[in-house]
């Protein structure tokens, strides 16, 4: 018994350790259409689109989690970085929850109708999870630089200290 406790460890620890984005590299581009989701109005959206004039702070959450980090999307939305410099995503694992797409559809929606300047996005099939290695069943947060390099990436909840880095990450990059 002991011997299978410390495979199933060893097995799952490199998981673990690896589902926060390596910093300075780009990760694998993705597109998420059709039955892999895309953004809430049926469009596609692209990796590609975090190379931009923006640094850009991705949310990827698990619909059961999506309390977990409020205090770090408050603490971004206080520092009022210029819009034209910072964008915001809020993506969705919505093969991570037990409630049904369309309870996730619906607050998506009303999030996009509150927060116009934030991109909501649903992954349908855990790509993220797949082949970036984002940790599933949590809270990720990602900061892109403008070229979609890794500045900041933390999987699970953010403490104090993590909270005040991220804000410094995206003041540090927007010029």
């Amino acid at each position: 018994m002991r011997i299978l406790a410390i495979k199933i460890i060893l097995i799952l620890v490199p998981t673990m350790l690896l589902a926060e984005l390596p910093i300075g590299e780009i990760p694998p581009k993705i597109v998420l259409k059709g039955d892999l989701g895309g953004r809430i109005d049926g469009t596609q959206w692209s990796s590609e689109e975090l190379v931009s004039e923006k640094v850009i702070v991705l949310f990827y959450v698990d619909p059961d989690e999506s309390e977990l980090n409020n205090h770090v999307s408050d603490a971004l939305k206080a520092e009022n970085y210029p819009k034209e410099k910072y964008g915001s995503i809020g993506m969705a694992n919505m093969a991570a929850t037990w409630l049904p797409n369309f309870a996730i559809n619906m607050k998506l929606k009303s999030k996009q109708e509150k927060h116009k300047e934030t991109v909501y996005v649903k992954d349908l099939d855990k790509t993220l999870v797949k082949k970036w290695g984002l940790s599933d069943d949590n809270s990720d947060v990602i900061v892109f630089g403008k070229d979609g390099r890794v500045l900041y990436s933390v999987d699970g909840k953010f403490t104090d200290a993590q909270v005040k880095e991220i804000v410094k990450v995206v003041w540090d990059n927007l010029d």
